[in-house]
């Protein structure tokens, strides 16, 4: 399992400095409708920083099967969308995070960011990064009728 599935792939992950403003401007503009905007803090673990809680607010497109996934992250986060703006990360769903993280790190690539430290199994989703630039992030497919329900107008979680 050392390749991952692109034809699973189902957003692509955007940040923005203001996650109304980029709603308000791509939503008419590309056809597409928001689901519920959701605001949390999430927890992660990164190599530099360790176990952390960013908060973050963020929503997905209701429309897929490519779907958009918007960000808006504090200042300083991987998510912080006031310097860097724009494409951050494609979304591929995985029924094995740890597994297929692991592979991948053995293949030469970089694990920049998950959601548990790989000493507890990495958690529910990694960001993994090929040495050409592309974040992949890997998400445990389990979660996917959760993210149904939430594109069809449903509360997330």
């Amino acid at each position: 399992m050392s390749g991952v599935d692109y034809s699973r792939c189902y957003h692509q992950g955007i940040r923005v400095a203001n996650l109304d403003q980029a709603m308000t401007e791509l939503g008419s503009s590309l056809g597409v409708t928001w689901c519920e905007v959701q605001e949390r803090t999430q927890q992660v673990w990164t190599p530099q920083d360790g176990e952390q809680t960013i908060p973050l607010r963020f929503t997905y497109s209701s429309e897929g099967p490519q779907h958009i996934e918007l960000l808006e992250g504090a200042p300083g986060s991987i998510w912080d969308g006031r310097q860097n703006p724009g494409l951050h990360h494609v979304g591929v769903w995985s029924e094995d995070v740890a597994g297929q993280t692991q592979a991948l790190v053995a293949a030469g690539w970089t694990l920049t960011m998950a959601q548990a430290p790989p000493d507890k199994g990495y958690g529910a989703f990694t960001y993994v990064q090929p040495p050409s630039g592309l974040i992949v992030e890997l998400v445990w497919s389990a979660l996917k009728p959760m993210f149904d329900r939430w594109f069809a107008g449903g509360p997330l979680g």
